[in-house]
């Protein structure tokens, strides 16, 4: 199972071997609630004013005290840069001015999960059973397509047999079907056998760091690499080192080690793997589920 927080580490391992900078880090020595301003942390030889991480919240440290290991959160601190304030537990890792901090991370791969659609499209089933006074039965809301529809047939086999003439409408009447959505089927189908309706829809974005990546957004377990890539392209725009606006040995030293574009370099060749693995995904779910022939009135 992969789980977002899996997603997260990923990609922060992937962007790690794109840069020269290591995080500093520390922990915390006791557990803080989410207005605590003065935290106990392991050391503070490497902190200092500035941004500091714990868990998914980002903090602005004002000050600290080396004697006593502790470090005091400014007012405006908590939650910082968009982030949430929230609880931590005694030995959380504190990460001094991370280069890839985990909520930006996550809104990378959210993002990233926003942008493959409708490349590749996420997949849905729901049952109902036939009646036969009844052609048009209501179909889950988040429904963009329907991909295939069968029906259960009578008898040992167990054969589930495809569903030819159907209508999809995308604007049903809503006092009738309160999704919005609705399909109108007109084979011959035995009364009481259960339909099964698959549909293709938007894919879901994880919120929780538990969250299950093939059951929450509907895309294949196969496209978790997609999104790996695709996030850290968005985020290898901050692999570019900062250019020293004057001529000094230290601006040469660095260009050497470094040289200008750099990043960009890293951008193209992300952007490509995931441009790629995209393309193979959707010729994939393409064949998968083919473009089916079926009749309407």
């Amino acid at each position: 199972m992969t789980t977002l927080n899996n997603l997260v580490d990923d990609v922060q391992l992937d962007l790690s071997g794109f840069t020269y900078r290591q995080d500093r880090v520390t922990y915390l020595v006791s557990a803080a609630t989410t207005s605590d301003l003065i935290l106990n942390v392991a050391s503070t030889d490497n902190i200092g004013k500035g941004i500091i991480e714990i868990d998914d919240e980002m903090m602005w440290v004002d000050s600290y005290d080396r004697q006593a290991n502790t470090i005091t959160i400014a007012p405006f601190g908590r939650g910082y840069n968009g982030s949430t304030a929230a609880a931590h537990d005694t030995n959380s890792k504190v990460t001094i001015t991370p280069t890839y901090p985990r909520y930006a991370v996550k809104r990378a791969i959210n993002d990233t999960i926003n942008a493959v659609y409708p490349k590749v499209f996420a997949t849905g089933s729901t049952a109902v059973s036939f009646l036969a006074s009844r052609t048009t039965y209501s179909v889950p809301a988040d429904a963009v397509q329907i991909l295939s529809m069968a029906w259960q047939s009578v008898g040992p086999t167990k054969e589930w047999l495809p569903i030819r003439q159907w209508r999809w409408d995308p604007l049903a009447y809503a006092t009738a079907f309160p999704t919005g959505k609705s399909v109108s089927i007109y084979d011959n189908i035995l009364p009481g056998r259960t339909m099964n309706i698959i549909y293709a829809h938007i894919p879901t974005l994880m919120t929780s760091n538990t969250d299950d990546f093939e059951n929450t957004t509907g895309l294949p377990a196969s496209m978790k690499d997609v999104i790996v890539y695709g996030a850290a392209w968005r985020l290898s725009s901050y692999v570019d080192p900062a250019r020293i606006s004057i001529s000094s040995p230290a601006a040469d030293e660095l260009d050497v080690k470094r040289p200008y574009g750099t990043g960009t370099n890293v951008t193209k060749n992300l952007q490509a793997l995931y441009l790629q693995r995209l393309e193979e995904e959707s010729l994939k779910q393409k064949l998968q589920y083919p473009t089916r022939v079926h009749y309407s009135r």
